[in-house]
């Protein structure tokens, strides 16, 4: 039965329509965690998908002839496959943080499934298929087992920068803003110089922008989180200290995962990458992101500044 005029709907009428519109808002965020975690794989993607030639590979193979995967699995893109996950799922957070307003219950939840729809079958659709072309040894499995908890960890971190952004006060999202910011660095290099791609000149130039990039971001987040509380302080230095040791930790992942000298002798490998760490935090190189980082801070926290001032009103007028 309609209702016409003043009528009041039926409870069985509302209790249906506020069922039918939490489904729908359940499905859209499923596809909006979708489409983040595709974006996040982006990179890969637009390189045509296809495994990078492998050291343990049963046959001998062209480049050309190698299947395709949805995950670059390589010793040499491990820092690569962590921000294709984390850029996804950062995505999916943010994405969240603003339909939190718009259905709360759902909005989380429904994204972190979308984006795990992408995430774990690329993760299980890649494993399976480099198996069936890697030799039968021991050392074929250790490589293996070394690509897919690399991988695991990166979507448990990415899951865990997914419900900071969308559901974490201020601080909290601030550091999940540069967890994800020290991903996006290897992220838009994959964008500038697609693996395995020959570089131009226009490549190399667009590597020496995007550097820059997650420092910008980082900056962005210490002015939203600034010093006005403990929490808010420690916050900001948090996201600092995360632009200073996450790319030097990258760049030393990858040189000792990429010394196939040491692939049989783990201990040695980890020193040698703790040894590259200590030497790549300390250069210039690293340092002056950060320089960059606390002078978009600074520029950020006065334009805040002088913006509440704008609107607050003259004090004669609130005495």
């Amino acid at each position: 039965m309609t209702t016409t005029g003043n009528e009041t709907p039926a409870p069985n009428e509302i209790t249906s329509n506020t069922t039918r519109q939490t489904a729908i808002h359940i499905v859209v965020g499923v596809l909006l965690g979708i489409l983040a975690a595709s974006v996040g794989l982006l990179p890969w993607i637009i390189t045509g998908s296809q495994l990078p030639l492998q050291n343990l590979w049963d046959t001998d193979t062209l480049p050309a002839d190698m299947p395709t995967v949805m995950l670059p699995f390589s010793q040499y893109a491990l820092t690569f496959i962590v921000a294709l996950i984390v850029i996804g799922s950062a995505l999916g957070g943010g994405i969240a943080r603003a339909r939190r307003v718009i259905h709360p219950r759902t909005a989380v939840w429904s994204l972190a499934v979308g984006v795990l729809a992408v995430q774990i079958p690329a993760l299980i659709q890649t494993t399976t298929t480099v198996s069936e072309g890697l030799g039968d040894s021991p050392g074929s499995d250790i490589y293996l087992a070394a690509l897919i908890a690399v991988t695991v960890v990166a979507i448990v971190v990415g899951l865990i920068v997914l419900v900071l952004l969308a559901l974490a006060p201020v601080p909290g999202a601030a550091i999940a803003l540069g967890l994800a910011a020290v991903a996006l660095g290897p992220w838009l290099s994959g964008l500038a110089l697609p693996l395995n791609s020959v570089g131009t000149e226009t490549n190399f130039t667009a590597l020496g922008i995007v550097q820059w990039v997650p420092a910008i971001v980082v900056g962005l987040a210490m002015a939203w989180s600034g010093f006005r509380t403990l929490g808010r302080a420690i916050a900001t230095f948090t996201t600092l200290l995360a632009l200073w040791i996450g790319p030097s930790l990258f760049t030393a992942i990858s040189a000792a995962a990429g010394t196939r000298v040491l692939a049989s002798r783990p201990a040695e490998m980890a020193q040698y990458g703790a040894e590259v760490f200590q030497s790549v935090v300390r250069t210039s190189e690293s340092l002056r992101p950060l320089l960059v980082a606390i002078i978009v801070m600074f520029v950020g926290l006065g334009i805040g500044w002088m913006t509440r001032r704008r609107q607050s009103p003259p004090a004669e007028l609130v005495s």
